[in-house]
């Protein structure tokens, strides 16, 4: 923010230094439908003359069309500000809303109560360092209750006041105040909260909210501003180990390289030693580049740029961390994931992982279980559906440095995305490395791939056929191996159902179990290739996640993608084994063209008709592509 111009005796500059000065708490405000939730944001930010006088004569027109209180202000409207929430009276989107009082700023979220939109409510709580769990006094300790409650402990929120609302109309009873508070104590035992707070609230009235009561004359206990106002704010931040991840590399000539970021925990200084991660290479902290001149030291929340003693290797994504504390670097990782996604989580997929400013692509190797989270049990399941929590492991194609969620939720924290849509379709925190990333090394051998392709006199590549059944694939698979052999050419060809014969016996054709197939094959598919070999795929591979993680693995240089295209009407008259038939009369699930779809490749290096062009043709329209890209 740019400086103010206004005389340091000024009250404005008083005033706008006090507001400087002010630390900051974020939190939430989670519960189920109608426990009160908006109305209580709005009662804070009505009390604390955060509304302009237009704001409130607005509200007050909008409250007669649309609110619940008669002639009364409804509050709720406030933050209600979506058209479709106003007319259905629920939230359905995160609302944030700034405040502040004398002692602290605030910003609040509003978390929607509906079990659809609990992945709303897990954005809003991803940052907040307060949680405050509403309860209807008439309903008492809900499934939501519970559920919100298990998803605010999960992300490491460790301060919970929980708010006891509408006690007005349980004509401010402690005996059911004490009764849900006890309920609520016994569900949270096996929880992590540092610290519970128990107050009776009346939204609408601001009742033990910002004004005392004296309905409740039982209550000795503070308002809940009051603990709003003293919770430990950004402590763990400060306290933690020296964390920044890199956002980008500065270098506006040959005498400059600066690397700029948001420190995530911890301090640093001039002389301090860092280590970069993944890489391990350690330097010191020569200074910092800052606009406002020079200076020492920097912690947590600030943005800088350091200036470092060596030229060291360092990309955006890398992890820079203090060497007496450092972080961990790991490719393989135990996990809390919550699926946000509506298409159910596939195992063996390739997803991107971002974590900081690093992304790296990666595939969740296997549920371990999901979390019921209305029980807190361990439920046994091979997949998670939209708003589902489970423990997985995860492996990346890299090692990434990283800490566990519960240490450092900045550097513990990823997402997961998917690489053809772009969109975010998980949400994790990292609970420990596994040991497979720290005792599997690669074994570096003194044959290699250059060395066979010598003894072979060819280059190694991957041909891979994808098509429906019926479009051709093994035959044509099958004619080209036939041709290279001729010329003397070292072939092998991994086909679909030969490979299901052995390798791939335990896999059946579900979406999960397509993915292993084709990673399975990939995999083989590339040793081949380092074997020097021309290596020929017929695999319908359905899905375009499959086929470019395939790619991936194998190397884009070293692959070549042919689409073998058949209309619906040619495979099916192709079909000697009757699998379309039987497909289509239920027996057989999955069926790739009938109740599984294919997914046509966007941007292949070859497409050939198989219904119009011979097998001879298709090959001469394979080999010529193949000789014009420098594979033959």
């Amino acid at each position: 923010m740019r400086s103010s111009n206004l005389p340091p005796n000024n009250p404005v500059s008083h005033f706008i230094k006090a507001q400087q000065e002010k630390d900051l708490l974020r939190f939430i405000v989670c519960g189920s439908v109608d426990d009160g939730k908006s109305s209580m944001i709005g009662r804070l930010l009505y009390d604390s003359k955060q509304i302009f006088d237009d704001q409130l004569a607005s509200l007050a027109n909008d409250s007669l069309q649309h609110g619940t209180q008669g002639e009364a202000i409804d509050f709720a409207l406030l933050t209600d500000g979506l058209q479709a929430e106003r007319e259905q009276g629920i939230t359905i989107d995160v609302a944030y809303r700034f405040f502040a009082t004398d002692k602290r700023a605030f910003i609040v979220a509003d978390a929607p109560g509906h079990e659809q939109y609990t992945r709303n409510m897990v954005t809003g709580a991803s940052t907040a360092e307060m949680a405050v769990v509403l309860i209807d006094a008439r309903k008492g300790v809900l499934t939501q209750t519970r559920r919100h409650s298990l998803l605010v402990d999960l992300l490491g929120i460790k301060n919970i006041i929980v708010a006891i609302n509408k006690i007005d109309l349980i004509d401010y009873s402690q005996e059911v105040f004490d009764g849900i508070s006890q309920q609520y104590l016994e569900f949270a035992k096996s929880l992590h909260f540092e610290s519970i707070h128990f107050v009776p609230i009346c939204a609408l009235t601001g009742e033990n909210l910002t004004l005392s009561s004296t309905n409740t004359p039982w209550y000795a206990g503070p308002r809940l501003i009051e603990i709003a106002e003293t919770v430990a704010v950004g402590t763990q931040d400060l306290s933690g180990a020296f964390r920044m991840s890199v956002q980008s590399v500065s270098r506006p000539n040959s005498d400059f390289r600066g690397y700029m970021g948001t420190i995530a925990s911890g301090e640093i200084s001039v002389g301090d030693q860092i280590r970069v991660n993944p890489s391990g290479m350690e330097t010191r902290v020569k200074g910092f580049a800052d606009f406002d001149g020079p200076r020492h030291s920097a912690s947590a929340g600030e943005s800088v740029c350091l200036l470092l003693e060596d030229e060291v290797d360092i990309s955006r994504g890398d992890l820079l961390s203090s060497v007496v504390d450092p972080a961990l670097v790991s490719d393989h990782v135990e996990v809390h994931l919550v699926w946000l996604a509506e298409e159910a989580m596939i195992p063996q997929r390739s997803y991107l992982l971002k974590i900081g400013s690093k992304e790296v692509r990666a595939h969740i190797d296997r549920l371990k279980y999901r979390i019921d989270i209305n029980s807190n049990e361990h439920v046994s399941a091979v997949t998670l559906g939209l708003n589902d929590i489970g423990i997985c492991n995860i492996s990346t194609v890299t090692p990434i440095g990283l800490d566990p969620y519960d240490l450092n939720r900045s550097t513990g924290a990823f997402v997961l995305i998917d690489r053809i849509t772009n969109r975010t379709v998980g949400a994790g925190m990292i609970r420990h490395s596994l040991r497979r990333s720290e005792n599997v090394q690669w074994q570096e051998l003194t044959v290699g791939r250059e060395q066979r392709e010598l003894m072979n006199e060819q280059k190694g590549f991957v041909v891979w056929l994808t098509g429906l059944s019926g479009s051709g694939k093994s035959t044509i698979a099958n004619a080209l191996e036939v041709m290279l052999h001729q010329r003397k050419i070292r072939t092998f060809v991994l086909d679909g159902d030969n490979v299901r014969h052995g390798l791939n016996a335990d896999l059946g054709f579900t979406e999960t179990d397509r993915a292993e197939n084709i990673r399975r094959v990939a995999e083989v598919a590339k040793l081949f290739v380092d074997a020097g070999m021309v290596t020929i795929v017929s695999f319908i591979s359905p899905f375009e996640a499959e086929r470019s993680l395939a790619k991936e693995i194998i190397g884009e240089s070293d692959f070549f993608e042919v689409f073998v295209d058949a209309p619906m009407v040619v495979v099916e008259k192709r079909d000697t084994k009757g699998l379309y038939a039987k497909a289509r009369a239920g027996l057989l699930p999955n069926f790739t063209g009938v109740d599984s779809p294919y997914e046509i490749p966007t941007n292949p290096n070859l497409r050939v008709e198989s219904s119009v062009s011979s097998v001879v043709e298709c090959i001469d329209q394979i080999v010529a592509e193949l000789v014009r890209n420098s594979f033959l």
